[in-house]
């Protein structure tokens, strides 16, 4: 009870260790309020946004182009994953290529995806799924291409089809490493979508943050911040608690 305690306390100590020194540089005149404000203006600010401004609508379209994004990707991941990590042929030829690709960050291919469809919403789509694909292809891959030996005997010996190998065998020896990519997936999706919004001008928390930071509104900035810092958080807590439960087989 008292390590579950003390697991608790800790970091809500370290984070209201960092609110008391942000109140202290900005009480103090440390730095200039133009650039950061105090907590009680950036509180005052996201109390306002959510309950009379726009800013819940702004987190709703971000988190929705995040989570439609992210599940994009992981269903083309997943998908494409098994189909390159079940074939040794496939993998041999495929994943040098994937390789190449992968180092790509998303925000490089913006250019390109602004030249083939436009500033807009779709746009922003596109290029989320594909900077969130690559840790759920590729942990997938390593999934299937780590199963033991003896269960492809098994698989044969019990005259399993390709696509019953993938679903009773490959996707549940590969689930630890889908699950973790997923994860980082889902976090790539929420740095892209907000970088989508800022260059794009779509609605959204990356285009408030953009605004709030050109017209020097710096409560408005942290407001937005903070509300990113929320979704992050709240979105892996989410992800983590559904690894804990469909791996707890692993704890046994």
């Amino acid at each position: 009870m008292i390590l579950r305690a003390i697991s608790v306390i800790s970091p809500l100590s370290v984070a209201a260790g960092l609110v008391a020194l942000w109140w202290a540089a900005s009480s103090h005149g440390w730095v200039s309020a133009v650039f950061v404000p105090s907590p009680q203006a950036a509180a005052a600010s996201l109390i306002h946004g959510l309950t009379e401004g726009v800013l819940a609508m702004q987190t709703w379209q971000t988190t929705m182009r995040m989570a439609q994004g992210w599940l994009l990707a992981c269903l083309v991941g997943i998908a494409l994953g098994a189909a390159v990590g079940v074939s040794s042929f496939a993998r041999a030829w495929i994943a040098p290529t994937l390789e190449l690709v992968r180092p790509l960050p998303a925000s490089a291919i913006l250019p390109l995806a602004i030249g083939l469809l436009g500033l807009s919403s779709n746009m922003v789509l596109s290029v989320v799924a594909f900077g969130s694909l690559w840790p759920v292809l590729l942990g997938t891959v390593h999934g299937f291409s780590s199963v033991d030996p003896r269960l492809n005997e098994v698989a044969r010996c019990l005259r399993l089809t390709r696509t019953e190998f993938i679903l009773k065998i490959g996707i549940p020896n590969a689930m630890p490493d889908i699950l973790a990519g997923m994860r980082i997936s889902l976090t790539i999706a929420l740095i892209v979508a907000i970088v989508g919004e800022m260059i794009a001008a779509q609605q959204g928390l990356g285009r408030a943050i953009l605004m709030a930071a050109r017209s020097f509104q710096s409560a408005d900035l942290f407001a937005g911040l903070i509300l990113l810092g929320v979704l992050g958080f709240v979105s892996n807590a989410a992800l983590a608690a559904v690894d804990r439960r469909v791996l707890r087989w692993q704890s046994k």
